[in-house]
């Protein structure tokens, strides 16, 4: 990305673009986006966190975001909206658009396939054969693209990026350092003391608006395709498993790890460091707390947590040895419950 930012537009034009109410002066030009702490001239600032609500009073921004119950308590323009942050987000995506620092084809990438003129292939990159790539594609150095992929129109693949033979990538996707896309599933059949390595000869599928973060891993499917629905963000270092279906809009942060053969609904999220077994189906509208281990389905929406509290390790070595004996303590509950029914019985 470029280090400078020279874009600039008025908050009538952002509005034009964005949607939102000003109010105020419509032609304050806006140029970056700050904190409410470090806001200046020409920036503009967000209230999402009504905690912060009492530094309006003294933001020195050109202009804030924020929602209609807060905007008086502002004194310079605003953009009302009722979801301030995301509509911060859009508006430094305005501000910031993504360039890829070179144009063409660099003279070290090979290239075994036709690309369209609006591509942008840099240092040492590799396209196999048969490649589809879209209008507006950037591929950075060092990215391996294999045979009969395809990529669609306005994707972005940064430094080291691995996509292998026939997976297919979206439109307008984002794909970070590092990411290996169609990788083999774990897959291995026992023969007695050995393991016979199974095929994988599935595909990943990556549908639109897609961002995948830095060295994470998709791999594609044994038999059927792995599957990103369109819209999903997945954090640095996630692991998706083979044949995983991963519904639209789903979210999941660093360092989760999904099984093979899990199917997500639509909309789910996954905190860091989430666990989740295979062949499990996780209902739309789910969301599994950061360094949960999850290991049946989920059938209905929630919020499930499984992390054991942190604690000291006398503590904690005191509480395990407890949960080691609830079965026990359940079987005996049991039979005591039998015998004070019994008795209520005789009289």
């Amino acid at each position: 990305m470029a280090e400078t930012n020279e874009l600039s537009f008025t908050l009538a034009e952002i509005a034009a673009q964005l949607g939102g109410d000003v109010l105020g002066d419509a032609q304050t030009r806006i140029s970056r986006v700050a904190s409410l702490a470090a806001a200046g001239d020409g920036d503009i600032a967000f209230l999402s966190n009504p905690k912060l609500r009492s530094q309006l009073a003294t933001c020195r921004a050109s202009a804030m975001i924020l929602r209609g119950d807060a905007a008086a308590d502002f004194p310079g323009a605003r953009i009302v909206t009722a979801n301030p942050y995301a509509y911060y987000a859009r508006v430094a995506t305005l501000l910031n658009p993504y360039q890829a620092g070179f144009n063409g084809i660099h003279a070290s990438a090979v290239l075994e396939s036709a690309v369209p003129a609006s591509t942008s292939i840099g240092p040492h990159v590799s396209v196999g054969k048969g490649v589809t790539l879209g209008e507006g594609v950037v591929i950075n150095a060092g990215c391996v693209i294999g045979d009969g992929v395809s990529i669609g129109d306005g994707s972005v693949l940064y430094p080291r990026v691995t996509v292998y033979d026939g997976c297919q990538i979206g439109q307008r996707c984002i794909i970070h350092a590092g990411a290996v896309i169609g990788a083999d599933g774990f897959g291995f059949a026992p023969d007695g003391q050995e393991w016979v390595k199974i095929p994988q000869i599935g595909r990943v599928l990556i549908g639109n608006d897609v961002e995948i973060g830095a060295n994470t891993t998709v791999d594609r499917g044994a038999l059927d395709d792995t599957i990103v629905e369109d819209g999903c963000k997945l954090d640095n270092l996630v692991h998706i498993g083979h044949n995983c279906v991963i519904g639209r809009n789903s979210v999941m942060a660093g360092c989760a790890g999904i099984a093979g053969s899990t199917v997500f609904g639509e909309h789910c999220i996954v905190g860091g460091a989430g666990m989740v077994s295979g062949h499990l189906n996780i209902a739309a509208g789910t969301t599994i707390s950061g360094g949960s281990t999850l290991m049946k389905s989920i059938a209905k929406p929630g919020v499930y947590t499984s992390v054991f509290p942190i604690d000291t390790h006398e503590e904690w070595l005191r509480n395990a040895s407890h949960l080691r004996r609830l079965s026990k303590l359940a079987d005996r509950i049991s039979e005591l419950e039998k015998i004070l029914k019994q008795k209520d019985i005789e009289g």
